[in-house]
């Protein structure tokens, strides 16, 4: 997502400088390596200060706040630069506020207080992110998007080809895999193949908890991003159960690539598939309601061909990069324009 911002902006006409690849994400709950990364954090912002001379920017925007990563550089750049701020995706979890992220919670409270403005892409995140917001600072909704144009409708393969895209990390990832594993197991009697697109450090207790299915699967590992419409486009059923997911990119391509979600109903995940329209949703964590689903658009082609057809067509109506760079460019001017205003001498004429 952070890589098609990019390039939305550019799209609209933006130069796009990437200010710091500092990553600020602590995944394990340590106190004192979350306080680390802040120092170090806090310590990249004046090094930026001090050499962005007369390349200052005119906004900053950082993607994807949240407590296990907090943005330790944006709020103390722009405000030594009298600058817009910027958050595309916020995520706060009230229950972080104590606990072995209160730091990070702490932070994103800090930062979207300072914030001008705040493109989500999750409408499950405006609920406790928009109360935060201070002063003129507004909540922009932007559905996610991809470059429809890098993906051709996807062509039906014999036996039918399920596919599944996903990072192999511990909890949610491999939750998601077993989920999975278990849903295709109980439907070794039907005639279908998978393909697993993805790798990571669990990998290894990824292959276990697909070990029931391994005869029926093809492996592919980490692939670049460029690769990934090829292969969607020889799949026919996209297959992922989404534990706690924000809204998945990989739904979003498989639905440009023509192919119908069976997805876990969590998250943002409704927002880009349609139950009954575009796919299936189905209780998350659910293997017995996740393999149903799987295998009655096994048995229907012409239900899968349809959902497939009509995923294509929303993402090309709602999710195109297109749309997306005019939204983008709107929100930007619209702030750019009310933090100059807020910065205007007030004239003696307009006292009186």
């Amino acid at each position: 997502m952070a890589r098609l911002l990019v390039a939305a902006l550019e799209r609209a006409g933006h130069e796009v400088m990437i200010a710091s690849r500092f990553r600020s994400r602590e995944a394990e709950g340590d106190r004192a390596r979350q306080e680390r990364i802040r120092d170090l954090g806090m310590r990249l912002a004046e090094r930026f200060l001090q050499r962005c001379g007369n390349a200052r920017p005119e906004a900053w925007l950082t993607y994807h706040l949240y407590d296990r990563a907090p943005d330790w550089l944006g709020p103390r750049i722009a405000t030594a630069l009298g600058i817009p701020y910027l958050v595309g995706e916020a995520s706060v979890a009230p229950r972080r506020a104590k606990g072995a992220w209160a730091l990070g919670h702490e932070g994103v409270l800090a930062a979207l207080a300072r914030a001008d403005a705040v493109i989500g892409f999750n409408s499950n995140d405006r609920e406790c992110v928009e109360p935060l917001l201070r002063g003129a600072a507004r909540y922009h909704a932007l559905k996610p998007f991809v470059d429809a144009a890098a993906f051709d409708a996807a062509r039906p393969m014999e036996p039918p080809l399920l596919i599944a895209v996903g990072m192999m990390r511990q909890r949610d990832k491999l939750s998601s895999y077993r989920v999975l594993g278990a849903a295709l197991a109980r439907l070794k009697s039907m005639n279908w193949r998978l393909r697993v697109v993805g790798d990571g450090p669990a990998r290894a207790s990824v292959e276990a908890a697909l070990a029931p299915i391994s005869d029926r699967i093809e492996w592919t590992g980490a692939v670049p991003s460029d690769d990934v419409p090829s292969l969607l486009r020889t799949g026919d059923i996209f297959v992922w159960p989404a534990i706690n997911e924000a809204y998945g990119m990989a739904l979003l391509e498989a639905h440009a690539a023509g192919l119908p979600v069976i997805a876990g109903r969590t998250g943002g995940v409704a927002d880009i598939v349609r139950d009954g329209e575009t796919g299936r949703l189905v209780p998350v964590g659910d293997p017995d309601a996740f393999a149903q689903a799987v295998a009655d658009l096994l048995a229907d082609a012409p239900t899968r061909r349809r959902m497939g057809q009509a995923a294509r067509e929303r993402v090309l109506a709602e999710h195109d990069i297109g749309a997306a760079a005019a939204r983008l460019d709107a929100i930007l001017q619209l702030t750019l324009d009310a933090r100059r205003a807020k910065s205007r001498p007030i004239s003696a004429g307009a006292c009186r």
